[in-house]
């Protein structure tokens, strides 16, 4: 089962007979190993009022095809469509990116203090249907990797939250990144990758600071996408995130997608390799295992 529900933790803390110490540990640990931490109500708090304001955005795909975004470091909204009330969306999303980084470096304590703050986003629109360029695909399986935002081999936590009041959010995800990478990195070539570690004049001149690691991950995203055997024959598990749900995946290493719900928030961490609990876990170890070369660099 690659799901574990969450039962010693709730928008009031650690319950109190659970050494959190440990509890926190073996949370990071399952997360590293590829599963989704799932709780069916939401960890921290999220008012009612805000959930209201959300649920009245009205974005089409006709006009809007991005998620509404934010960038904590910032306090920056982005893709929020005209006529909307942009002052009380970022206050709201302001609001939600503090209380869920306060819940993460609790639930999860080993990262606690080592976490980059990412984007947050809420996600408007309905998955199912949507017309979309197929790397823009999210109802296709895939591993995360961002085109502006190089890792080096840091991990991407990502929190989500379904706000719907009545649709479950559903997934698909597939095996393992260790099952993965066996199976299809070198037939995505990460050799050639691994092989070609500069950038060149780019890095001299400060315009790219992308890794072996992260030129192959966005080659990867892509691969997986584009591979019909692949999204068609590989094994899948199903998994419906029902209203007020929050779920936990490291979505770099869990192929994932996205096959219908509306109403989401969602927020990205950067973990460092340094804070992991079992480093050997991340992908960049398993890749540099392969292919027997360093590729942070």
């Amino acid at each position: 089962m690659s799901l574990t529900s969450i039962a010693d933790y709730n928008a009031n803390g650690w319950r109190a007979d659970v050494d959190k110490t440990e509890r926190a540990a073996f949370y990071c640990s399952e997360l590293e190993a590829g599963r989704v931490l799932l709780f069916k109500d939401t960890p921290f708090d999220l008012p009612q009022a805000h959930r209201d304001f959300l649920l009245s955005q009205k974005q089409t795909d006709s006009v809007f095809h991005k998620n509404i975004s934010y960038r904590p470091k910032k306090k920056a909204i982005r893709g929020i469509s005209s006529g909307s009330d942009s002052v009380r969306m970022r206050e709201i999303m302001e609001r939600y990116s503090a209380e869920v980084t306060r819940f993460i470096s609790d639930f999860l304590a080993p990262y606690a203090g080592n976490l980059e703050l990412d984007f947050a986003s809420f996600r408007p629109l309905e998955e199912k249907g949507r017309d979309l360029k197929l790397k823009k695909r999210n109802d296709l399986l895939h591993v995360d990797s961002f085109p502006t935002r190089p890792t080096k081999g840091a991990r991407i936590l990502r929190v989500f939250t379904n706000i719907n009041p009545t649709e479950s959010r559903v997934w698909n995800i597939a095996e393992p990144f260790d099952l993965l990478a066996e199976r299809y990195a070198l037939k995505a070539e990460l050799p050639k990758f691994a092989a070609n570690t500069s950038n060149g004049f780019l890095k001299i001149l400060g315009l790219s600071d992308h890794s072996a690691y992260d030129k192959f991950m966005l080659h990867f995203h892509d691969y997986l996408k584009a591979n019909t055997d692949f999204q068609a024959n590989c094994d899948r598990v199903r998994l419906e995130f029902p209203p007020r749900a929050t779920w936990l995946v490291f979505t770099d290493g869990v192929p994932h997608a996205a096959l219908s719900g509306q109403f989401a928030l969602e927020h990205t961490y950067i973990v460092p390799i340094a804070a992991l609990v079992n480093a050997q876990k991340a992908p960049i170890s398993i890749l540099e295992k392969i292919c027997e070369r360093k590729l942070s660099e």
